[in-house]
């Protein structure tokens, strides 16, 4: 008799930890909004998040290139397209439907752009920030609504990011300076992806600089410049040195030195006004008692001196004056 197997029980699934999408670099107010399906603008230090019944429909950095850029540089669109599309629909909130409906961007295409930009420009966005968030209620952006993304979507897309990014390679030094390459003897044979970038390392450039001027989503070069730097390629340029011009004399400020008071004079003993600072002018030097046996200076001089032939004269003159 053959035995009856009993189906076998599966093993208990493991605990899986789950993957923490909130912290201290995320924004609350933005959990909040969603929350409330706020309409509006979310205003951060290092750009927006546009949101329509909570959530979000596009977002703006200055760390990242436009739309625009993307499109015009993808060869999706040509600029004359987009600014014709900005003129006809822009006041109206409808950019992004008059390309599609003008026949200009495919909407598939549009919506794989925006989607794109949208997670490039949160992901700078949704970083450390030492300045309050706001929001603004009722605001629109001008491209309108593509395609919406989810605000737990957007956090946990911002998260693999930069595990990402650390796992690459941990210091983000290389993420904000101005970047060169580092000297060595040999340098190893890079992607040609990797080769774009480096040929825009000059000693001034940042990474969004270099973004902008290939066109290439932020976060993409991030990563091509992580890999760089992880290899000993590129790093950080020295901070510029402040500039001394040994031959030019420090300025002289004794012309603007005035008295704290100037307009108050102050007195002296005898009520005279002087300049504040000056020293008080020296007593003037009382004449000395005279003896009663001391002659008259005057007389004395005038007293009759045998040496003296003028003496008669002066006599003359003194009895000419005292019959005045």
């Amino acid at each position: 008799m053959t035995p009856v197997r009993s189906p076998r029980t599966p093993p208990p699934r493991l605990p899986v930890r789950p993957r923490p999408v909130d912290g201290p670099a995320l924004s609350p107010m933005l959990h909040r909004l969603a929350a409330e399906r706020a309409t509006g603008v979310l205003l951060r230090e290092r750009g927006a998040l546009y949101l329509c019944d909570g959530q979000v429909v596009h977002a703006e950095s200055p760390e990242t290139p436009g739309l625009d850029v993307l499109l015009t540089t993808g060869g999706v669109l040509d600029a004359e397209g987009w600014r014709e599309a900005v003129a006809q629909a822009g006041e109206r909130g409808r950019v992004g439907r008059y390309l599609v409906d003008s026949g200009r961007v495919a909407e598939g295409a549009l919506e794989l752009c925006h989607t794109g930009a949208l997670f490039d420009a949160a992901f700078f966005v949704l970083g450390p920030s030492s300045a309050p968030a706001r929001f603004r209620y009722g605001d629109a952006h001008w491209l309108g609504t593509v395609r919406p993304v989810p605000v737990a979507a957007l956090e946990r897309e911002t998260v693999r990011r930069r595990e990402l990014l650390h796992r690459i390679w941990p210091d983000p030094a290389t993420d904000n300076a101005p970047l060169i390459r580092a000297e060595r003897q040999a340098q190893p044979p890079v992607p040609a992806r990797q080769e774009a970038v480096l040929g825009q390392v000059d000693g001034m450039r940042t990474a969004a600089d270099i973004s902008r001027a290939l066109g290439r989503p932020a976060f993409h070069t991030l990563v091509d410049l992580r890999r760089l730097a992880a290899a000993g390629i590129v790093t950080t340029a020295p901070p510029a040195p402040r500039r001394h011009h040994p031959d030019r004399m420090p300025p002289d400020h004794t012309d603007r030195m005035v008295p704290a008071h100037p307009t108050t004079h102050p007195t002296d003993e005898h009520g005279e006004h002087r300049e504040h600072g000056a020293p008080p002018p020296l007593p003037l030097p009382l004449p000395l008692p005279l003896h009663p046996d001391t002659p008259d200076p005057v007389s004395a001089l005038l007293a009759p001196s045998p040496a003296d032939p003028n003496v008669a004269l002066l006599r003359r003159l003194r009895d000419a004056l005292e019959a005045l």
